[in-house]
C-alpha cells in the first residue's frame, strides 16, 4: 500500500495533515492551520520539498531521542516527525518521507 496524506480538522477547529507510510505509521505531521487551503498548500509544499535531503533538519531532543523537521525553501517548518530511539531510526523516517510524500494521495477527512 502506498503512503497517503490525511487532511483533518482537530478538536480546536484547526486544519492539520499527517503523512502515513504504506504500513499506516505516521511519518510526518503538520502544525495547525486556520484555513483548509493553508493546510492544502502545506501538503503541496511537503510533496515538493520531500525529495531534497537539504530540507531536513535532523535534531536530537533533550531526552536523547531523535527527530526531524522538513522545511520549505524559505526555512519554515512544514512537517515534524515523531521521536525515534536512534539516529538510524530517524534517518529511516526521512527516507520514508522522501519515498512516500511526492506521489501520496490526499485523504480529505474534512468533507
Amino acid at each position: 500500500m502506498a503512503g497517503k496524506f490525511e487532511l483533518y480538522e482537530d478538536k480546536a477547529g484547526e486544519f492539520r495533515f499527517r503523512l502515513k507510510a504504506g504500513n499506516g505509521e505516521i511519518i510526518l505531521a503538520s502544525e495547525g492551520y486556520k484555513q483548509k487551503a493553508s493546510a492544502e498548500n502545506g501538503i503541496a509544499s511537503v510533496k515538493k520539498n520531500a525529495p531534497e535531503d537539504g530540507r531536513y533538519e535532523r535534531k536530537e531532543t533533550s531526552a536523547e531521542k531523535y527527530m526531524f523537521n522538513l522545511k520549505a525553501s524559505n526555512g519554515q517548518v512544514i512537517g515534524t516527525s515523531q521521536s525515534y530511539k536512534s539516529a538510524s531510526g530517524r534517518d529511516n523516517g526521512i527516507e520514508s518521507v522522501k519515498k512516500n510524500a511526492p506521489d501520496a494521495a490526499v485523504d480529505d477527512q474534512t468533507a
